[in-house]
C-alpha cells in the first residue's frame, strides 16, 4: 500500500521509512512533485499537522500522514512551540533557531523541555491524529553532529547523549516522532488496513 509522507524533508523521510513495515510503500512530496507551499496557520501542532495531510490527500488521492513537531521549552513559556522551524526567521535555519534558543536560555539555570509531535494521517476520508512526546532538557552547547533541528541541543530524561549524538536506531526508539509513528502503524496493523 502506498503512502504520501507530506515532507520534502529527507532526514525525516529515512527516520519514517527506517521504522515502516515494508508493506508500506512511503513516497515524499518530492517523489510525487508536489511543490506548493502548504501554510501552516493553525495554532497548534495538531491543527498544522492536520493541515499539510488533507491538502496533499487531496491533491495526490493518496492516503497521506504528516507530522508536526515542535520544541516546547519550560523557561520560555513553551516557546518555539508551533514556530520551532521558524523560531530565528522564514529562513527556517537549524543554526540560527539554535543559536537564538541558548541566547534566550542564557540567564536561567531552567533548561526543562520537551519535544511534541503528532501525526496526521487522512485515510478513507477519515482524520485521525497520534501523538509522541520525549522529555529531556537544552544543553548549555551543541552537541553531536547526527540529527537535525534542536538535536545538538536536546538531552532526553534518562540519556546521556543528546540527539545528535545518537545513532539513528537509538534515537528512532526513544524519539517524539518514532513514538506518534509507531502509534500510526499500529492503528493501522490492528485495524486491519495493511
Amino acid at each position: 500500500m502506498t503512502f504520501i509522507f507530506a515532507t520534502h524533508n529527507q532526514h525525516k523521510l529515512k527516520e519514517v521509512q527506517s521504522l515502516l513495515p515494508e508493506k508500506i510503500n512511503v513516497l515524499s512530496l518530492d517523489d510525487i512533485q508536489f511543490n506548493q507551499e502548504i501554510e501552516e496557520t493553525e495554532p497548534t501542532i495538531e491543527g498544522n499537522a492536520l493541515i499539510k495531510a488533507k491538502a496533499v490527500s487531496l491533491t495526490s488521492g493518496y492516503p497521506c500522514f504528516s507530522d508536526d513537531s515542535g520544541l516546547l521549552v519550560e523557561a520560555l513559556n513553551r516557546e518555539p512551540g508551533v514556530h520551532s522551524a521558524r523560531y530565528a526567521g522564514p529562513q527556517k535555519n537549524d543554526e540560527d533557531n539554535i543559536q537564538k534558543l541558548l541566547t534566550n536560555l542564557k540567564d536561567t539555570t531552567n533548561r526543562i523541555a520537551y519535544f511534541k509531535t503528532v501525526m496526521a494521517l487522512v485515510f478513507n476520508e477519515k482524520t485521525y491524529l497520534f501523538e509522541g512526546i520525549v522529555n529531556g532538557s537544552i544543553t548549555e552547547k551543541k552537541r553531536g553532529s547526527n540529527g537535525f533541528g534542536y538535536d545538538p541541543v536536546f538531552l532526553p530524561d534518562g540519556f546521556n547523549q543528546t540527539f545528535a549524538e545518537m545513532d539513528a536506531a537509538t534515537k528512532n526508539t526513544i524519539s517524539h516522532r518514532g513514538i506518534a509513528l509507531k502509534k500510526l502503524i499500529n492503528f493501522l496493523t490492528t485495524s486491519n488496513y495493511l
